[in-house]
């Protein structure tokens, strides 16, 4: 089998908005409200943005709850057709310790990252192994 159904065992596509407020870069992001630098927000944000793709790619979930506000919102995919809305960080936390046990072998490769002051989209890429 090839093209894309023999690729879908290993591959599924995943595009994913994650928004970061003010406080899941605190000290950065107030600072540069005050200094009027919206340059300086942006990369704040990447930064966070950058921390939170490594931690998830470690499957270290402390670190990843540590970039999480209390009032994080996560939106899962499953189960279809309409997935489920995963509410505050200490929900978002045990959805992602759990998944991360799961899914060991899992990655999100970051293909696009568009940062906005204290806002971004990461386009991911999810890759697993399904079945050896």
């Amino acid at each position: 089998m090839g093209g894309w159904a023999a690729r879908s065992e290993i591959l599924a596509a995943s595009a994913a908005v994650v928004l970061f407020m003010a406080t899941a870069a605190n000290g950065a992001c107030e600072m540069a409200r005050t200094s009027g630098d919206p340059q300086v927000t942006a990369e704040a944000t990447g930064s966070v943005i950058d921390r939170f793709n490594e931690a998830f790619n470690r499957h270290d979930a402390e670190a990843v709850a540590a970039l999480l506000t209390d009032d994080t919102v996560f939106e899962d995919t499953s189960p279809a057709p309409d997935g489920k809305r995963i509410q505050g960080k200490a929900a978002a936390v045990e959805f992602w310790r759990a998944w991360f046990t799961r899914n060991p072998d899992a990655v999100f490769e970051a293909e696009d990252v568009i940062v906005s002051g204290d806002r971004a989209v990461v386009r991911w890429v999810y890759r697993k192994m399904r079945n050896g």
